[in-house]
């Protein structure tokens, strides 16, 4: 009884095992980020127009899956190149990259998985120093470095797209210039900045000046129009009239007719 228990454990478990190796090798799975390739060995080789996604698919045992991950990544190359003017230069660049998802099979089969070791790192290397070659290290440390990025990546991201491969971006994150040089350059902005915040100032001051002579210029027309229409026949006439406006007003007063200026009354309060 014993010896038939154990033979019926030992079938069983090796049913299962061979469901489950079966089971393995006719199914497969394909992870989120990431599409698949198959290379069926009896039906021309590798399939490179149908790209499989995430899932769970079936397939013959003898077909191949070749999985590749098609998110964004981001790697970071650090290179030393010549400037313009023959000097070097130790730059840092970071891009990111990825897979164009439905040439997946073509990547595959002109490339293969080691497609960023093989092809992205030196297209960045290249674009690089081509490109940085044609600048001064002082534009490549302040002015031209986004103009220098931007052209790295154009030209790169040309080259990887006839590869089947797109390049998100490229950044330039840090430059490292020769210490003698570096302290030149800051020298010079510092005495650019200083030049600029001086003709700032100089401007601000000539406004000033022409906000003031516009003023004054403003009010001697008004005072010479007014000058103008002031007669003596129209002086005495006001002069009267607020005479006239006083004499109503509450209070006792004195009122010496023809001893002021010109004729005018006087008007004496009390207080």
């Amino acid at each position: 009884m014993n010896q038939k228990r154990t033979a019926l454990i030992v079938v069983v478990f090796g049913v299962f095992l061979g469901v489950l190796l079966a089971w393995k090798s006719f199914t497969y799975t394909v992870d989120p980020g990431e599409k698949a390739v198959i290379f069926r060995k009896f039906q021309n080789g590798l399939d490179k127009e149908n790209v499989y996604g995430q899932g769970f698919h079936v397939k013959w045992p003898w077909d191949g899956v070749y999985t590749y991950d098609v998110r964004i990544k981001e790697a970071v190359s650090t290179m030393e190149v010549l400037s313009k003017n023959g000097l070097t230069i130790k730059a840092e660049l970071s891009y990111r990259y990825k897979p164009v998802d439905n040439r997946i099979g073509y990547l595959h089969d002109n490339i293969g998985e080691s497609y960023h070791e093989q092809i992205i790192v030196p297209e960045i290397r290249s674009a690089t120093r081509e490109v940085i070659g044609k600048y001064l290290p002082e534009e490549l440390y302040s002015s031209k470095r986004e103009s220098i990025q931007d052209e790295i990546f154009q030209r790169t991201a040309v080259s990887l797209e006839e590869k089947d491969l797109i390049l998100d971006v490229v950044l330039i994150r840090e430059v490292e210039l020769p210490e003698k040089l570096k302290a030149a350059i800051e020298r010079k902005l510092e005495q650019e900045q200083a030049s600029l915040e001086y003709e700032f100032k100089l401007t601000r001051a000539r406004k000033e000046a022409d906000r003031q002579r516009i003023e004054a210029e403003g009010k001697a027309t008004a005072n010479k129009i007014i000058n103008s229409s002031l007669t003596d026949k129209i002086l005495k006439e006001k002069g009267i009239e607020a005479t006239l406006e006083l004499a109503k007003s509450n209070g006792s007063k004195t009122v010496i007719i023809g001893s002021g200026k010109d004729g005018l009354p006087i008007i004496l309060g009390d207080k």
